[in-house]
């Protein structure tokens, strides 16, 4: 799994960050998310002085010895076998020291990075069979029903070729020709919908519902719930 590299601000104080811009990932349910970096392309190119990383889940609570994620020695975060309910925010606080150059004293640094993470689902009834590959069992699926088309498609022009020059009267039960078509279904499983405003770097996805909102059916929008304590992710009802 490569590393997700995504230029963005960093909020950075002698103390403790007070605020950054959330950089969106999308990650296909039950596999794992790319390696979150906790720190931006300039700082990876600097040598820091003891640097310390502090990861935070969306529910407040430190990553550090979770049993869903790996988090290495330099501060990267992979989310293992993402579920809907770990989506959302993200939080790493790196700490260091620089050594000023008029003074050449150490002083304490930290920046925050901020990453949201949504799920992205594979279709309804694919859990059993997804969990067991180690390749997107979606792209290979979708793949597979492009190939029962084509051969499907292949047939029909073969039974049309043999009943024109098989045949001398055409079965009761056969092909019409050009009456043979596929139509692409837009859906989004429950708990899921699409949204080309908050989610412009995936438009086209199913990402889950966020709280406050849900999806009770296979239809492509989140709506909004009437509870306002609605605060999960990916829910059916209010």
């Amino acid at each position: 799994m490569g590393i997700l590299g995504i230029s963005f601000n960093r909020s950075i104080s002698r103390h403790l960050p007070y605020s950054c811009i959330a950089v969106s990932v999308y990650v296909k349910v039950f596999t794992n998310s790319p390696f979150l970096l906790c720190m931006d392309l300039a700082r990876s190119q600097e040598e820091l002085i003891d640097p310390n990383y502090l990861w935070i889940g969306p529910d407040g609570r430190s990553l550090e010895g979770q049993l869903h994620v790996n988090l290495t020695a330099t501060g990267k975060l992979m989310l293992l076998g993402f579920k809907e309910y770990m989506s959302g925010a993200y939080t790493c606080t790196l700490s260091h020291k620089i050594i000023e150059t008029t003074t050449q004293e150490e002083r304490a640094m930290s920046e925050t990075y901020k990453f949201m993470v949504y799920v992205n689902p594979f279709a309804e009834g694919w859990e059993d069979v997804c969990k067991q590959v180690p390749y997107d069992c979606e792209d290979v699926t979708n793949m597979r029903v492009q190939e029962a088309r084509d051969r499907i498609g292949e047939f029909f022009r073969k039974q049309t070729y043999a009943l024109r020059h098989e045949f001398q009267t055409v079965p009761t039960i056969h092909y019409v020709e050009s009456s043979f078509s596929v139509t692409h279904i837009d859906s989004c499983r429950p708990g899921f919908g699409k949204n080309d405003v908050t989610h412009q770097g995936c438009a086209g996805c199913c990402v889950v519902c966020e709280p406050g909102t849900y999806s009770p059916n296979n239809e492509v929008t989140c709506q909004l719930c009437t509870d306002p304590q609605v605060r999960m992710y990916g829910a059916r009802f209010c």
